[in-house]
């Protein structure tokens, strides 16, 4: 099967993964159909030889000289290493043997090296963050000063745009160091110990002969030829087989889609092959953007939206008053989740210090009990911010889609730190999931063209939307002398404008992305698009028009009131109901209209503890959620009004004024 793919005008290739599981195989040596399970431990004996050399080629080159050599790109007779970890590793003369008596071919060994090369290649980053923070080691590690955060930036390979909550994190990590040592660590390797070996094959480093994909007969279906041992220690070629596997294609693989040799992995007993393909996608552009969606983050209110238009003489309007995607339900059953993980990490570490390392003592098996369950609620809250991440990028995308958009502009907040608004409130905030959201919805917006620009975060909530002032924040728009931070109001009496603060931040975040399309970049690391910085020339004219407030219309009384009953409407019918035909169909019978809600589902009406949340004490209560309805009772998103805005967009009429 051929691996280039035809691209048109306009179009680029993307590389993508889906996940599939391998069910069954079949030997082609004997033809014995091979069920799940023998299908698992064969290829776990090949995950187990691989793992093994990727220890031991780890153990020998874990150190600072041989990083280096690696991330050089350069071998002894000055030549450019090749962008394959395995190749390169092969050019420098790393090799690894199999144990003793263990019979392996070439492309087992390759599958050692790419794994063992692309750890050695991401341990690069890393020793030089853990190096410049040790070279610049503050006097006080908890709080630097100004000039002692631009020493540790300058320390730093791009350390100019690096997020400060990395810088701040190996800090706590090599005071840790310091505080059980009594000095501080020579760089990361002293740090860190070798990393954790994945049982996993990198199926991508070999050719035909060790393994190959094809598309099946049927849509949707593809066809795996791997060599397996049919031993855990093969002695020679002939413990190697081709084993047939058949697997089904997510239906997000296109039908045109290109397919690459997957990584496989075992999990929970099962095979999981991460198939990995290539297809063709719309280009998207970096400038010449005129409609732009706005999104902003929040807590309860996880993402607030809003479109805005870009007009030809350099206004900026919204469409529409926006949307939001509420998820109170899920946080507060993962903070439930938590909280239940942080109780038995307590007894588990009581438990191993009444054992000291003796494993006959009376509570190994409470602890080993122990450790089951944490394990399953660390699976579960993994679960569930996946799914939240899901939604939550899906109903983003979405609203992109309905508004014509053609780009999204997102707060830049790998910086922000939740501090100085109580103890669970911070911890809540710095259990959500945004790099997760942010990644899939670049995901998920790449497959229709939609760029994903990430822009400064700066006054996007203090300031207002319309004329740039600061805004005054309040507890409700009905309480507007108590100090709060929900409601904004703008002092300027010519604008007067008020709304919700996270309303306000969306405008805010899609008028500096639309006036600082010029300086959006690429950035080579991450491969996304970035606004790095804010051009005050241009953020003056990041403001939202509105149209003019026209004088209303007179609504003068002309004609006599007309004549109304003050008679409520009947609870009950007047006239008799149809007769009722034969079976289950047919209209309603007569008696009173049934206005209640639909009952929640069953699973609402049962304990389920450590599935079930906190009471929320906000205003808003997720219906069902507190009884574990199902996660599409936790997640609420308003519909989108995607209309051209009334003439008065001020909110401040009535009692409020």
């Amino acid at each position: 099967m051929s691996r280039k793919m035809q691209l048109a005008d306009g179009e680029t290739s993307r590389t993508a993964c889906a996940r599939a599981v391998l069910r069954t195989g079949v030997d082609e040596k004997t033809g014995e159909l091979l069920t799940a399970a023998v299908l698992t431990e064969r290829v776990g004996w090949a995950a187990d030889l691989v793992s093994g050399m990727v220890a031991g080629l780890l153990n020998e080159h874990w150190n600072a000289a041989d990083v280096d050599v690696l991330a050089a790109g350069v071998d002894a007779d000055g030549r450019n290493l090749p962008s394959n970890a395995w190749m390169a590793l092969r050019r420098l003369g790393w090799t690894v043997t199999p144990p003793e008596g263990v019979k392996v071919n070439d492309r087992i060994a390759r599958m050692a090296q790419e794994q063992a090369g692309r750890t050695l290649r991401s341990a690069k980053w890393r020793a030089d963050v853990t190096a410049g923070v040790i070279k610049t080691w503050p006097c006080d590690p908890r709080k630097r000063t100004p000039d002692e955060w631009g020493a540790v930036r300058e320390a730093v390979p791009g350390g100019e745009h690096l997020p400060s909550n990395i810088v701040k994190a190996r800090t706590r990590q090599v005071a840790a160091f310091e505080r059980k040592y009594h000095q501080l660590p020579i760089g990361l390797f002293e740090l860190e110990a070798e990393p954790r070996i994945a049982r996993m094959l990198l199926l991508s480093a070999c050719d035909s002969q060790q393994a190959s994909i094809e598309r099946g007969d049927e849509p949707g279906r593809a066809l795996l030829r791997l060599q397996l041992p049919t031993r855990p220690d093969p002695a020679s070629y002939k413990d190697w087989t081709w084993v047939a596997c058949p697997v089904r294609l997510s239906p997000t693989v296109p039908a045109s889609a290109v397919l690459h040799l997957p990584t496989l992995r075992i999990r929970a007993g099962k095979v999981h092959a991460d198939m990995a393909f290539t297809h063709a996608v719309p280009k998207t552009r970096r400038t010449g953007r005129t409609i732009a969606l706005g999104v902003d983050w929040g807590l309860n209110t996880l993402l607030s939206a809003g479109a805005a238009r870009l007009h030809d003489d350099g206004r900026i309007t919204a469409l529409g008053a926006g949307a939001s995607f509420r998820s109170a339900g899920v946080l507060a059953k993962q903070h439930r989740l938590r909280r239940e993980g942080q109780h038995l990490h307590t007894k588990a570490a009581q438990y191993e210090r009444l054992i000291a390392g003796d494993n006959g003592h009376a509570l190994t098996g409470k602890h080993q009990a122990l450790a089951d369950e944490i394990r399953k609620v660390s699976n579960r809250r993994s679960n569930l911010n996946d799914a939240l991440a899901w939604a939550a990028a899906r109903w983003a995308v979405d609203q992109a889609i309905a508004a014509g958009a053609t780009v999204i502009y997102i707060e830049d907040l790998r910086s922000m730190e939740a501090k100085g608004m109580g103890r669970t409130h911070n911890t809540r905030l710095s259990q959500q999931v945004r790099g997760q959201i942010a990644d899939r919805m670049r995901h998920l917006a790449a497959e229709t063209g939609i760029a994903v620009v990430t822009v400064p975060a700066a006054h996007t909530s203090k300031h207002c939307p319309q004329c740039l002032r600061p805004l005054r924040h309040r507890k409700a728009p009905d309480r507007r002398t108590t100090p709060g931070w929900k409601w904004a109001i703008c002092p300027n009496l010519d604008c007067r404008w008020q709304g919700d603060r996270d309303q306000g931040a969306w405008r805010r975040i899609a008028a500096r992305g639309l006036t600082h399309q010029t300086k959006t970049v690429l950035d080579r690391d991450s491969g996304t698009y970035i606004v790095r910085k804010i051009v005050e020339k241009l953020e003056t004219r990041a403001a939202i028009h509105t149209a003019p407030v026209t004088s209303p219309v007179d609504r003068s009384k002309t004609s006599p009131t007309r004549p109304h009953s003050t008679r409520p409407a009947p609870r009950r019918r007047r006239a008799p109901s149809p007769t009722r035909p034969q079976g289950p169909a047919g209209k309603r019978p007569e008696g009173h209209a049934h206005t209640a809600r639909q009952p929640l589902p069953r699973a609402a009406h049962r304990d389920q503890r450590v599935t079930t949340i906190s009471t929320p004490t906000s205003r808003h209560r997720p219906r069902g959620a507190a009884l574990g309805a199902g996660f599409h009772l936790h997640a609420h998103a308003s519909p989108p009004r995607w209309l051209e805005p009334a003439p008065d967009t001020t909110s401040c009429v009535g009692s409020l004024n």
